[in-house]
């Protein structure tokens, strides 16, 4: 079975910016203290991330300016089993040009070699290096850029699950 490697922004992606009403998930967004600030986040959301990082194949990485502390405060203040995962800086591989992300990245693909990458990140979208070069890996790369405001959406979701399910070959 392939190893597939799912890297994981929080703000915009997990606990979105100015969410208001219902969640896409059709639940009130739920609000929790993570430490240093006040986040909102869909607990059906958090269950399917909890789902997918369950499967033994899959590599969960934290690649986020919250760094350390996604684990260390937003895991256990929204119910997020993340806490182990391994979590790359803006300093682990950049070389001071282009986005420290798509830096950091690249070198951990260097050292583990996935079959296949899922990278979840609201600011995909705004980065044409990251798409250029993600266009350079084809079907082996899923990028998932979600609106910010809303952060991961169920149809967003059921494409990351899709695509980590093992080949039936």
């Amino acid at each position: 079975m392939g190893s597939v490697t799912l890297y994981l922004d929080v703000d915009g992606v997990i606990c979105p910016f100015g969410p208001v009403g219902r969640s896409e998930w059709g639940s009130q967004w739920r609000r929790a203290n993570a430490g240093l600030l006040q986040v909102a986040y869909a607990q059906e959301l958090v269950d399917g991330l909890n789902g997918l990082a369950g499967a033994p194949h899959v590599r969960c990485i934290w690649l986020t300016s919250w760094e350390d502390m996604a684990a260390e405060f937003l895991c256990p203040a929204i119910g997020l089993s993340g806490g182990r995962w391994p979590c790359l800086t803006a300093d682990g591989g950049n070389t001071g040009e282009g986005w420290w992300k798509l830096s950091a990245l690249q070198a951990d693909l260097e050292q583990s070699n996935p079959e296949r990458i899922v990278w979840i990140d609201d600011q995909l979208r705004f980065e044409r290096e990251a798409q250029q070069w993600a266009r350079f890996l084809g079907a082996r790369i899923l990028l998932v850029s979600p609106d910010p405001r809303h952060g991961i959406s169920p149809a967003e979701l059921d494409s990351v699950s899709s695509f980590l399910r093992p080949p039936l070959f």
